[in-house]
């Protein structure tokens, strides 16, 4: 399957990433990207803000060699920055030979190519390196398939001016109209590559639908871990069901959801599911694009919003993940609030966050530490299970039975 379409100077496309735009720049360099970060805004969110983006340029394979910032109510809507700071960051620019700028929110085709002309390096948005992370991660064909329709749809309104050609994305020989710009033919491969994303994308909705009624014929509860890139999600589900998810210390490490069956309390079991994490700002046409995957949120019988309790932006972070559970029509689930990684916690902000979210419980997934309460907590808030009771009865009575047909004259009660 081809790649989608050059980005800008070069051959520089989504899929390239991070590393491949700035190896366009400066071909010679066989190190890492020397990124420099720039953002706009208020204190103290500001300085979290960077320090999330630094985490995001490196999980992209980038180096940080400096940061940018300049304290605007809103973004300039030429240069992001204003003029005086944009000259500033192509001074730091030359003076740590940087070999792309990496902005903290979503560019304007505007913003980005007048940055681009003055600074002389190659301007990337935190959009585009969160979907170079993704594209990394991206394992099985249904996220892959999530990720190029994110990429596409990202990169049509940018097309103009952005300087070379699409790469082919397939099918388009000889389909060009007399006449067409070169423009026109991107936009065209562009659009026609989505529309068979879409389709291929519905049909794996399709299958996830009937993969969840054929769960739902086990009558057990489905309960989905929800939260912040990188807050513990796919450790907690490895400790709560014996699963072997990868849950490496970096952001967006598990993109396809898993799903394992779980034992709770007094015999109770349930089906627990892992998902992508989220982020701020994380852009709409993504939340879209992994539409089948996130369904899986929105129908469980139980969220647990799993929450870096060591993060000094914990709270900030559960405001992103509630405005994502919004937009996927998953604010009303019921919910437990976990605060994970207690080991590494201030106590006195722990105590805090507990007292602030009445029912909460704090955890360690990766000591283990507090899970009992944590599955407690869940059994409580789930609606409860039919006991089972075997019982032998007549052939012919079905007035308050079921007679097993695997078995017959015995028969499985729920009481």
């Amino acid at each position: 399957m081809a790649g989608p379409a050059a980005l800008a100077k070069g051959e520089r496309t989504l899929r390239g990433g991070v590393v491949g735009v700035a190896a366009q720049a400066q071909p010679t360099s066989n190190h890492a990207p020397r990124a420099l970060l720039v953002a706009c805004g208020k204190e103290p969110q500001l300085s979290r803000d960077m320090e999330e983006l630094e985490e995001l340029v490196r999980a992209a394979g980038a180096h940080p060699v400096g940061r940018v910032v300049q304290h605007l109510d809103r973004p300039d809507a030429a240069l992001y920055l204003g003029r005086g700071k944009a000259e500033e960051l192509r001074d730091l620019a030359v003076l740590q030979r940087a070999q792309l700028v990496v902005a903290d929110d979503e560019l304007s085709p505007v913003q980005r190519r007048n940055l681009e002309k003055l600074v002389g390096v190659p301007v990337l948005d935190r959009t585009h390196v969160i979907l170079d992370i993704f594209a990394r991660r991206a394992r099985s064909r249904e996220g892959k398939l999530q990720v190029e329709l994110a990429q596409l749809t990202y990169l049509l309104p940018r097309l103009l001016g952005w300087g070379q050609t699409l790469s082919r994305l397939g099918g388009g020989i000889g389909t060009r109209g007399p006449g067409e710009t070169k423009l026109e033919a991107d936009r065209r491969r562009i659009r026609n590559r989505i529309a068979q994303l879409r389709r291929e994308l519905e049909q794996v909705r399709r299958h996830r639908q009937q993969l969840r009624r054929g769960r739902a014929s086990l009558e057990l509860p489905v309960v989905v871990l929800v939260g912040y890139t990188n807050s513990g999600k796919s450790t907690l589900l490895n400790a709560m069901t014996g699963a072997s998810v990868s849950a490496r210390d970096r952001p967006f490490e598990t993109l396809d959801p898993t799903v394992r069956k779980a034992s709770l309390v007094d015999g109770m079991e349930c089906l627990m599911a892992d998902t992508v994490g989220f982020i701020r700002k994380l852009p709409a046409h993504l939340v879209a694009a992994f539409r089948a995957t996130l369904e899986e949120v929105a129908e469980a019988d139980l969220l647990v919003h799993v929450v870096d309790a060591s993060s000094p932006d914990a709270e900030t972070q559960m405001g992103a993940v509630f405005e994502t559970l919004e937009a996927i029509g998953a604010a009303g689930r019921p919910m437990v609030l976990a605060f994970n990684k207690m080991d590494r916690a201030e106590p006195n902000r722990l105590r805090a966050l507990l007292d602030a979210y009445p029912g909460s419980v704090a955890i360690s997934a990766l000591y283990g530490t507090n899970l009992d309460a944590l599955r407690q907590a869940i059994a409580a808030r789930l609606p409860e299970q039919a006991a089972p009771v075997e019982a032998y009865t007549p052939r012919s009575s079905r007035a308050w039975t079921r007679t097993s047909p695997r078995s017959p004259g015995k028969a499985t009660l729920t009481m």
